[in-house]
């Protein structure tokens, strides 16, 4: 690959993640202070990333593979997810927002796929030229977080909890998707052949569930993902309720984090193997939302920055490992509808429920002041829920989950 296309592919990676994380880190505390929404419409408003894993398989698979070039798909979703973005920015109640972000993430869900294609169309060799070039997508989420916390700094009086991240993501999504047009050309990948909806969902990796460790895993996936959504949906407005600030900044060290534990994952492979990392993994939630429950921003504060910087353990020995398994478990032939199947129990259905489950907790939790009116909420309740449920599944992954001796391959 040559460094003129390199420099493409990273400049890509990084406004495709950077829109990400300007929009979505945020939202939490932009509808819980900025508009009072009830927590239940946070968490469906997250939700909607959910919703839109389980459907963009199909816009990928059915149109996307099939008609369109991937560079002009990318571009195309991502001017009208950009205008869709900008005009949720206006909503101001819960029902019309949730569809409005529903319709800008059924544009936006999809285009993470077309990225890698677009990407893995350009490589002679992905193991070694996709890290240094994806890392660019982790830095674009970081930087976007930076970007909320500095206009804070200069001016923008709680910006968290205003419009302005959502507005921001929208004009990166437009600048995105005219940069689109002029990406490496990335052909559709199978003509006229037919498309089924099995290939689409990766149904075909249904027959990989008659080894009883692997559908453990899957069966395990699908109940982490549950607790796993409170983070994504709370966390940012938990920080900013118990007095924390320059959260948006504070929150991107978890993906610092992200980046040094990817480069240091083959040395953990090489010694603890599949099971124990996915444990590791899996432990790490337990252990970062125990830590948000017993910490204050006073003398224990540095719990917070602990449950922070866990990120990347909770995210790449869960979800990057978990993807290294399947990959070892499955066929070549039916690797892709195996990795499908896998982001569709976790990013799909273990998101909207566990989304669902995080509001409706939250709102039980709910305080208000009397004599201010302030809204808060009782936090250490509410992260004890997430750990119990993610301790169980480490508990029953620990005793059922038997390691093969390819899956440390």
């Amino acid at each position: 690959m040559n460094t003129r296309i390199r420099i493409e592919l990273s400049v890509m990676m990084f406004l495709e993640f950077f829109i990400w994380g300007a929009w979505f880190v945020t939202m939490g505390t932009y509808l819980g202070k900025g508009l009072q929404f009830a927590d239940g419409d946070i968490g469906s408003a997250y939700s909607t990333t959910g919703w839109a894993a389980i459907l963009s398989p199909f816009f990928v698979g059915m149109i996307a593979d099939r008609f369109f070039s991937a560079q002009k798909v990318l571009g195309v979703a991502h001017i009208i997810g950009g205008v869709i973005l900008y005009y949720a920015a206006t909503v101001t109640t819960p029902g019309l927002f949730f569809w409005v972000v529903l319709a800008y993430a059924l544009c936006y869900m999809p285009t993470i796929a077309l990225v890698n294609a677009i990407a893995f169309n350009q490589m002679k060799d992905a193991e070694k030229e996709l890290p240094p070039i994806r890392v660019l997508g982790t830095i674009g989420w970081i930087v976007a977080g930076l970007l909320i916390t500095l206009l804070g700094i200069l001016g923008v009086k709680g910006i968290e909890a205003t419009a302005l991240p959502m507005k921001m993501a929208a004009g990166a999504s437009i600048l995105m998707g005219l940069y689109s047009f002029f990406l490496p050309k990335t052909p559709p990948k199978v003509g006229g052949k037919k498309v089924t909806i099995g290939d689409v969902l990766g149904l075909d990796a249904f027959k990989l569930m008659k080894d009883r460790s692997f559908a453990i895993f899957v069966l395990s996936s699908l109940l982490v993902s549950i607790p796993l959504a409170f983070y994504y949906s709370f966390a940012n407005l938990f920080l900013n309720e118990v007095g924390m600030t320059g959260v948006a900044a504070k929150m991107s060290m978890g993906q610092m984090s992200e980046i040094v534990f990817m480069l240091v994952m083959p040395f953990f492979f090489a010694r603890f193997g599949v099971k124990k990392m996915l444990l590791l993994g899996m432990l790490a939630w337990v252990v970062r939302y125990v830590l948000f429950a017993y910490g204050n921003p006073g003398s224990l504060v540095f719990m917070f920055y602990g449950g922070i910087l866990l990120h990347g353990i909770c995210y790449d020995f869960f979800f990057v490992t978990g993807q290294i398994y399947v990959d070892n478990e499955a066929p070549k032939e039916i690797r892709a509808s195996a990795q499908g199947f896998l982001a569709l129990v976790t990013y799909g259905v273990g998101m909207v429920i566990g989304n669902k489950i995080a509001g409706i907790v939250a709102d039980h939790y709910k305080t208000l002041d009397e004599v201010t009116e302030a809204v808060g909420h009782l936090w250490t309740n509410i992260w004890l829920i997430p750990a119990a449920m993610a301790a169980i599944v480490v508990v029953l992954f620990a005793l059922l989950f038997t390691e093969k001796k390819k899956a440390t391959a």
